[in-house]
């Protein structure tokens, strides 16, 4: 199911920079106020994790993109590009729903992604568990 939502070519822009030229260290995306297209909400150069997940609205629903570092043993610094789908239990059901219908715009003309992460609270978006995950793809 498609709720219609176009993405506003500011997300792409954004994207193709944080990418390509490692410009940011995240973008976060949100549904227009007119709930007609997914625009950029939050970017930033620089941040640790912590920051990052501290702009993450507790019971709104979010897309975000994030360069996430890490050590892999034998193999030294890795960085991957994280796909995050944040959806809280908390969130309203209609909000939940149109997100959810919504993904698979932004996600789809997102090239290059290397994990993606479905938030429903932060225990499922901490470090730890993109951690592993991030690990674990090759």
């Amino acid at each position: 199911m498609s709720s219609g939502v176009s993405v506003n070519p500011q997300c792409l822009e954004l994207y193709q920079e944080f990418k390509l030229r490692k410009k940011y260290k995240y973008i976060i995306f949100k549904l227009s106020d007119d709930l007609s297209e997914i625009v950029v909400e939050n970017s930033a150069e620089t941040g640790t994790y912590d920051d990052f997940l501290q702009k993450l609205p507790a019971d709104e629903p979010r897309y975000a993109v994030y360069d996430f570092d890490y050590e892999k043993p034998g193999e030294g610094q890795r960085s991957k590009i994280t796909f995050y789908s944040w959806i809280p239990d908390t969130a309203k059901v209609r909000q939940k729903m149109l997100y959810a219908s919504s993904k698979d715009a932004i996600r789809k003309q997102l090239i290059g992604l290397a994990i993606e992460i479905q938030g429903t609270d932060f225990s499922e978006v901490d470090h730890e568990t993109v951690l592993e995950k991030a690990s674990r793809s090759a």
